[in-house]
């Protein structure tokens, strides 16, 4: 009695899972999933953190661009690339200790921005960014590391920016 049953409900089953489109089940499931991108982001910290140099920039999309704290830092992914070999050569890049980072969506679509607090050789920083979907994974499209400076600070920092 069992196998008949069995036997009548699986190709209604069947008929039904084919018609579920499982990648793009897999691409909405993903979309707003803060654990992935945060394991994403970690593992992108701890890429820099380990000179892993391949981990961090497969990390990131082909058009990546990443703002560095000086003037002048607008990398490519290719230039910043290049940048940073000889970093990541040495055995260890950076070390950032991400902190109370917040997520948000854009409405139906594959893209999520955040921004993030850091601990990092020049004290506090903030990095903020866009992560997209891209072939599946999601992948970080664009960073901009920033120096924190309180506001009680900002004439000294002026005068030193100046002074140079």
């Amino acid at each position: 009695m069992k196998w008949k049953f069995f036997l009548i409900v699986l190709p209604y089953f069947q008929g039904y899972c084919q018609i579920i489109d499982w990648d793009e089940l897999t691409i909405e499931v993903l979309k707003y999933d803060t654990n992935n991108l945060n394991d994403l982001l970690d593992n992108w910290h701890l890429a820099a953190a380990s000179a892993s140099f391949e981990a961090y920039f497969e990390a990131t999309t082909d058009k990546f661009i990443f703002l560095g704290t000086a003037p002048a830092e607008r990398w490519t992914k290719t230039e910043f690339m290049a940048f940073s070999k000889p970093y990541f050569d040495k055995g260890k890049a950076w070390d950032f200790k991400p902190s109370n980072r917040n997520w948000q969506f854009v409405d139906n679509s594959n893209v999520a921005y955040f921004d993030e607090d850091l601990q990092t050789w020049m004290e506090g920083c903030r990095g903020s960014g866009i992560c997209v979907i891209e072939n599946g994974m999601w992948k970080i499209a664009y960073y901009n590391l920033t120096v924190l400076i309180e506001n009680e600070k900002i004439q000294p920092f002026i005068e030193l920016r100046k002074a140079n």
